[in-house]
């Protein structure tokens, strides 16, 4: 892996919640100051498209995220998003040719002690860098091809269909 792109579009990772009533905004994109605190030895770029809560991902906000993927030269591509809509998002980007695409996110911000953010972005990592082209999604410590899973929101995890 030469050098890797991280395309941001919000979600829980980025959350930033200000009281008990669950008031937040999105936050600047974590992910850059992860990497480094975790001292990553590979050369990486942060895009943030958007700020929002994937429930509120729409089509055209798809095309987006899809167009600002291809666009790139980088083969490369992670991709932190909310994980209710992840799905629906990946079912686009599969589309792409010739790039390698792991969407992740987080069940609990990354501010928050005990989230699940740094260890789906280590499972993202390993994954973008030793799957072939094409388009995955890393959460609760699996890789999952999008046409194969949903997010089981009771219980809170991705689960195969």
């Amino acid at each position: 892996m030469e050098e890797l792109l991280i395309v941001t579009t919000g979600g829980t990772i980025d959350k930033i919640y200000f009281d008990d009533k669950s008031d937040y905004q999105i936050g600047d994109p974590q992910i850059g100051q992860i990497l480094k605190e975790l001292g990553v030895t590979f050369r990486f770029t942060v895009i943030p498209i958007i700020r929002k809560d994937s429930l509120h991902i729409n089509d055209e906000d798809r095309e987006l995220i899809r167009a600002t993927v291809a666009a790139q030269p980088a083969r490369h591509v992670l991709i932190t998003h909310g994980t209710d809509s992840m799905v629906q998002t990946g079912h686009v980007l599969t589309s792409i040719p010739d790039k390698t695409i792991v969407m992740t996110g987080a069940l609990n911000p990354a501010r928050f002690r005990g989230s699940d953010a740094e260890f789906n972005i280590g499972c993202a990592v390993g994954a973008v860098q030793s799957l072939p082209s094409g388009v995955y999604i890393a959460m609760n410590g699996r890789i999952w091809d999008p046409a194969k899973v949903r997010k089981n929101v009771a219980a809170n995890r991705f689960e195969a269909i």
